[in-house]
């Protein structure tokens, strides 16, 4: 049999993974000689084998995988005849270019699981116990090849027992980098200020144990930041948590032991029980069975994850109920990595559950919920992220997205790859400016990426474009593109589901800068990669006060009765006049009037809110999206009749709606009207581009009910799977705007 040497390279996830102990167990069953080693690129194997022997490697090569790993890629070429006497594994090859994928962390697999409550198991209740297939990664590498001396693992020298499992090429440990034992490994510690107690881990466990029974707050050192804990049954500890950070309405996630856990909490579909056992554990957004007090005031839904980590795992299999697990941030400010970023919060919380593993890069939960069968992701970070999109052409020249200013992500792309960075949240603040950075210097470090072009938002002043334009003043060589917002949002599912050609785009959100000066956010576009036509949108109405109308639903309700009624508004008894002093009311008219700090929008986002201010549902909000949740409990699904809107052009008119709605008697009959007048509205527009695929993106797609409504009317209509709808998914937009 005539045999030839063949270089095997392999792209995707094949680092960290346990891919080079799979490929020297396939040579082995195969009988065949040659080496396995990682590179900056992904994985080259040397192979000596006949053409038949390399067509049945290469089969079982990508029908065997193991479990975390995936492949984008394979190049075979024939070289040089080279003569080996075995198969093995040899050291990482130091490549110029690095574009393997990071792999994101993942939740504790089921044979560690196994092991952790096995009393006969050496990583019996170890809290950091890991392998192959399972574990922290991403939020403990510096730099590629994902080797341990590349961790933040390098500070902890392993065992002589973890050092033996770690070289052999037939244990499940092989090169797993986060590996560690009691002996060699990182250890927990308990700190009740001002005090740090040197416990076991199984002590501190227990300690904590102790005061979530009794109603104590605790922040926990996870995998890319602190959760802040407490009993989710004990209303007291709950409000507790909730005036001390701060946070009057907003939903607290939730963190269930197990399943059955969950489905005493909640309905659950197959769907969402899929992704709530997943490897990637996210936040699910499922419909509330039983009401746990305090946790979602006014909604009907819950936010539940399962453990991810052994440390968690310990700690709910020992409390038996479930435990509030929320970022412990400020807010608006990005998740706490450090003890020393955690003492801002130490009025919030009792006790701290800390670990000496550095988190490298900082990374939040990610969440999710299920419609029509279809995930939605609403925050893309752990499990998930950093990811690799193949995109649907090359770019030509590598290329640095900096998002947009809230919920931001950003992006790096070269060739046909995008890299997207975890959620990195809204830039308001020092502190989230300089997270912001971070994750720009960790892509560019980790890849050694070098940008040629700064793609950002046109906004002039959100701070990523500031950034953008600081970036450019720093290189003559370095370009930039602007790219509108709501373009983007389009071009991110475009880019998602490799579509080529035209689309009809709906980009409803709460604002983006639009190309006239004025603040956009419900758009009907024509979109390709080369550009997009703005073929209608809703008629603009006054932002009375400019920014405070984001927080206050109530000044784009009156801006909208001011356009219908004029003066006479001032004598007016809604519950949006009602929510106003008279001086108030003739201060804002004036406004109205002379355009004074009064800036013109187009948003959708911000009609959701006036429709809750004019129907006494919401008035003032205390977070993001809240006057959306409420009108979403408020939908009668048995009303089918819509309002009248009128199409003046190019601006869809939305006075005779919000006059017949003032007229509604009942409020459930109104909100859903409304809900299906945008139905009719989107109908209403895309009827003569209905040859042209239909794209929904933008925040307001984030609401369950509107969007159910739309992908029931158009089955075929294309959102987001694997990018967020909302400005989670604009870096990626702006990457494929720069061809």
């Amino acid at each position: 049999m005539e045999r030839s040497t063949y270089k095997i390279t392999v792209y995707g996830t094949v680092q960290g993974v346990g891919f080079r102990p799979f490929v020297y167990t396939l040579a082995n069953h195969f009988e065949l000689k040659g080496s396995v080693c990682n590179t900056g690129e992904g994985v080259e194997i040397v192979l000596y084998a006949s053409k038949e022997e390399l067509k049945r490697f290469l089969e079982a090569l990508q029908n065997e995988l193991p479990p975390l790993a995936s492949i984008d890629g394979v190049d075979v070429e024939q070289v040089a005849l080279q003569a080996f006497d075995d198969f093995c594994i040899v050291q990482t090859k130091a490549d110029a270019k690095k574009s393997v994928r990071i792999p994101p962390d993942v939740s504790i697999c089921k044979a560690c699981e196994t092991e952790l409550f096995d009393p006969t198991n050496r990583r019996y209740r170890y809290p950091f116990i890991t392998c192959t297939h399972c574990g922290v990664r991403y939020c403990i590498i510096e730099r590629l090849p994902y080797d341990r001396k590349n961790t933040s693992m390098r500070f902890f020298t392993m065992c002589k027992k973890c050092e033996a499992e770690y070289n052999n090429p037939l244990d499940r440990r092989y090169h797993a980098q986060p590996i560690g034992c009691f002996e060699c490994g990182p250890k927990l510690e308990l700190i009740i200020s001002p005090k740090r107690l040197q416990k076991s881990s199984d002590e501190v466990i227990d300690h904590a144990l102790k005061l979530l029974l009794e109603g104590k707050i605790i922040a926990l050192k996870g995998v890319g930041g602190y959760h802040l804990m407490c009993d989710a049954t004990n209303e007291a500890a709950v409000m507790r948590l909730r005036e001390r950070k701060n946070r009057p309405t907003k939903p607290f996630a939730v963190m269930v032991r197990d399943l059955a856990m969950a489905k005493e909490l909640a309905e659950i579909s197959q769907k969402e029980k899929e992704l709530l056992t997943s490897k990637e554990r996210p936040v699910v957004i499922v419909k509330m069975k039983k009401k746990l007090s305090g946790i979602a005031p006014d909604i009907s839904y819950i936010g539940l994850f399962l453990p991810y980590t052994p440390l968690h795992l310990l700690l709910l299999d020992a409390i038996k109920r479930p435990l509030v697990a929320t970022s412990a941030n400020i807010s608006n400010e990005p998740i706490c990595t450090n003890i020393e970023e955690l003492e801002k919060l130490q009025d919030v919380y009792d006790a701290v559950v800390d670990h000496d593993r550095v988190i490298v890069n900082g990374c939040d939960d990610s969440v999710a919920m299920v419609v029509q069968e279809q995930t939605i992701m609403l925050r893309r970070a752990r499990g998930y992220a950093p990811a690799s999109v193949e995109l649907p052409f090359k770019v030509k020249k590598n290329t640095l997205a900096m998002g947009a200013n809230q919920k931001n992500t950003i992006a790096i792309a070269f060739e046909d790859q995008a890299i997207l960075s975890p959620h990195i949240g809204d830039l308001n603040t020092i502190d989230s400016l300089a997270y912001y950075q971070n994750n720009i210097d960790t892509l560019r470090r980790i890849y050694d990426f070098s940008p040629q072009i700064i793609a950002h938002d046109k906004h002039p002043n959100y701070e990523s474009t500031k950034v953008a334009k600081e970036f450019v003043a720093t290189s003559e060589e370095l370009k930039t593109k602007t790219v509108q917002h709501h373009y983007a949002h389009i071009l991110g599912v475009m880019a998602e589901k490799k579509i080529q050609g035209k689309v009809f785009g709906v980009a409803f959100d709460g604002t983006g800068y639009g190309d006239d000066g004025r603040l956009w956010g419900g758009e009907f576009m024509v979109c390709d990669y080369s550009g997009y036509e703005r073929v209608a949108h809703l008629k603009y109405f006054k932002l009375l006060g400019g920014e405070k109308a984001i927080k206050e639903p109530r000044r784009a309700a009156l801006s909208l009765l001011f356009d219908l009624f004029g003066e006479e508004t001032l004598s007016l008894q809604t519950p949006t006049t009602a929510s106003f002093t008279q001086t108030e009311l003739r201060t804002h008219y004036l406004a109205w009037q002379k355009n004074l700090n009064a800036p013109q929008s187009s948003s959708m986002g911000r009609l959701f809110d006036a429709v809750s201010s004019l129907l006494g549902v919401l008035q003032v909000m205390s977070f993001e999206g809240e006057s959306g949740m409420l009108l979403e409990e408020l939908y009668d699904k048995s009303v089918k009749e819509h309002y009248l809107f009128e199409v003046e052009e190019e601006a869809i008119n939305t006075l005779p709606m919000i006059e017949a709605l003032l007229k509604e008697k009942n409020t459930k009959t109104a909100v859903s009207k409304f809900f299906n007048t945008i139905v009719e509205m989107v109908a209403n527009i895309y009827a003569p581009y209905d040859d042209l695929p239909l794209v929904f993106s933008g925040g307001v797609f984030q609401n369950r009910v509107l969007l159910n409504l739309l992908l029931s009317r158009f089955p075929k209509a294309l959102i987001a799977n694997t990018i967020p709808p909302n400005d989670g998914g604009i870096a990626l937009g702006q990457v494929v705007a720069c061809i």
